[in-house]
């Protein structure tokens, strides 16, 4: 059945030397794993070129329930990027963020609110010349909350410690593991959940502080995401913000 789609690109894998295997988030079938071209030709109508790192495409594909594959016919952007491929900050986030929604987002069924959230936050991204230097802490931060995972801000109260294990704050140190953040951490992190793209510039932080809660949430992903694994393009951020 022929089914027409919009999604957001989130791996690309050589299949053969004709064709590539492209993982997608789609608007309404959660992630999916498309069949595509791999021809340069003009004329194509699936260009190669478009599967960029979370490229939003609108396409057409032969969509069958019983494949694990399905053959995309038709494709063009549906959001041409305006900076991200030409700003190497930019590109550097988008690519780690990429990656790591690959490894995050397994889920095969609809969510229209998370599409709208990945769709909304990259076109955000493009747009933005200036403030952004927050955009993958925040981006990471809400989007814990569409996999059920966003801890109870309410708990919070000054100098309590960050629980990574349970997902809350405590007045305490935790006895019982070592995964926890002090509550100097814990005070920058919950700034940083209460903060939005359009206000995250005021929250100041060096390089070093946003290199460390990136860490911790990287931390809290992989303690509540099963087989969640190491992420090669986070040295690649850190070079470069480095």
């Amino acid at each position: 059945m022929l089914q027409k789609t919009i999604g957001i690109v989130l791996h690309v894998l050589k299949y053969s030397d004709s064709s590539n295997i492209v993982e997608m988030y789609t608007e309404h079938l959660g992630r999916v794993a498309y069949l595509v071209s791999a021809s340069r030709a003009k004329k194509a109508n699936v260009k190669t070129i478009l599967f960029q790192p979370l490229a939003i495409i609108e396409f057409e594909a032969d969509y069958r329930s019983t494949a694990n594959l399905h053959r995309i016919k038709e494709a063009k952007l549906f959001f041409s990027f305006a900076t991200i491929p030409y700003d190497p900050y930019k590109s550097a986030i988008v690519l780690f963020l990429e990656e790591f929604l690959y490894k995050a987002v397994r889920e095969e069924v609809e969510n229209k609110s998370l599409f709208d959230y990945l769709r909304y936050s990259i076109a955000w991204l493009d747009e933005q010349k200036e403030g952004y230097a927050n955009f993958h802490l925040v981006f990471l931060m809400r989007l814990s909350r569409f996999l059920g995972l966003y801890p109870n801000l309410e708990d919070y109260h000054e100098g309590d410690y960050f629980d990574l294990q349970n997902a809350c704050f405590v007045s305490s140190r935790p006895q019982q593991h070592t995964s926890y953040i002090e509550p100097e951490e814990s005070y920058r992190l919950i700034r940083l959940m209460r903060m939005n793209y359009e206000t995250m510039h005021l929250f100041a932080m060096n390089r070093a502080e946003r290199m460390r809660c990136l860490i911790i949430i990287i931390d809290f992903y992989r303690l509540h995401l099963p087989d969640f694994p190491a992420l090669k393009s986070l040295g690649v951020l850190q070079e470069l913000f480095d």
